[in-house]
């Protein structure tokens, strides 16, 4: 398949890329390069510009016989879109939206799109299975929900097929070691214990420590970067004309806060600085997924299914890149 990948070099859609090529899937990537790294993804398959950019795009979609798309390119960070919900609006779901118009317009009706977890909002129990109420409680998950909807009602006015993948919290780079997560502004736990121990970053802060959970931390479920790369691509096969899938990914299994410390520390035979914080607002004590769904209708299974092998990854990622993309 000819694939176009928005956001593509990006930490998930630069995995995916690389999972997409081994299949042997012909991949282009449209990236802004705000977030993305044009190191993670092949150079001569890089198309820089903005989502926003209808015109350039058009010009790729006219050039360019195009089978299918996997949408990646959105913000995401919860709490700057609390802050400035606008940016996140307007590229999340007006752009994403003008996205769409041209892909009705061209006739390209497969899409694999990047969607969250936080379409759930604060769930009533967990394992959180797909059927629950859909009920964000900050402005980026209620973008990806916005988009959820919009893609249902293309489906099923224009005879679309998509998937609509729901990730937990994703960690690791790759196993060999290539490409890994980098972040200007990292918000996520792993990298941020990974450089707290490295020297790289402060002390890791910890937010509350009085959730009801057995150790007081959070509690979140972690899927590694491969095996969502590889979610999408078994989607983007198993899509056609009349396919509707919104799908939980997860490894299914819950780690806390300082779980995975411990693992970092163990992994990495350095300490953890850390100091405690008060809870952040909007933080649920436990998010852990019911994947059962891709692996039933996908025949996906989770090959990382063990922490200390995600994370082993990870650390063996900042080890050789400890300046990120830029070490090299």
């Amino acid at each position: 398949m000819q694939v176009l990948v928005t956001g593509g070099a990006g930490y998930i859609g630069s995995h995916t890329v690389k999972a997409l090529r081994a299949k042997g899937h012909d991949v282009w990537i449209y990236d802004n390069l705000v977030y993305g790294h044009k190191q993670a993804v092949p150079q001569d398959r890089l198309l820089v510009g903005n989502l926003a950019e209808i015109d350039r795009l058009d010009h790729f979609f006219v050039t360019h016989s195009i089978d299918a798309v996997i949408h990646f390119a959105a913000y995401a960070s919860v709490g700057e879109s609390v802050h400035n919900p606008s940016k996140y609006y307007l590229n999340n779901v007006h752009d994403t939206l003008g996205l769409l118009e041209l892909l009705r317009k061209h006739h390209i009706h497969r899409v694999v799109f990047s969607s969250s977890c936080a379409v759930y909002g604060i769930p009533p129990k967990t394992p959180i299975t797909e059927d629950m109420p859909k009920n964000p409680i900050n402005p980026y998950g209620r973008t990806k929900l916005m988009i959820e909807q919009a893609l249902d009602d293309y489906a099923q006015a224009y005879e679309w097929g998509y998937a609509s993948l729901r990730y937990f919290n994703a960690a690791g780079a790759s196993r060999d070691g290539e490409i890994g997560e980098d972040h200007r502004n990292e918000g996520h736990l792993i990298p941020l214990a990974i450089l707290a121990a490295m020297g790289q970053k402060p002390p890791l802060q910890i937010f509350g420590t009085d959730y009801p959970t057995p150790d007081g931390t959070c509690i979140r479920d972690y899927i590694h970067v491969e095996d969502l790369a590889l979610a999408h691509v078994m989607a983007l096969e198993k899509i056609e004309a009349g396919t509707h899938l919104n799908l939980n990914l997860g490894m299914g299994k819950g780690y806390s806060v300082r779980e995975v410390i411990t693992t970092v520390e163990a992994v990495s035979g350095r300490q953890v600085p850390c100091v405690e914080a008060a809870r952040r607002i909007g933080d649920p004590a436990e998010l852990v997924a019911d994947p059962t769904q891709a692996m039933q209708i996908l025949g996906w299974q989770p090959r990382y299914t063990d922490l200390a092998e995600i994370i082993q990854t990870a650390w063996k990622w900042h080890s050789t890149h400890p300046h990120g993309f830029a070490s090299q």
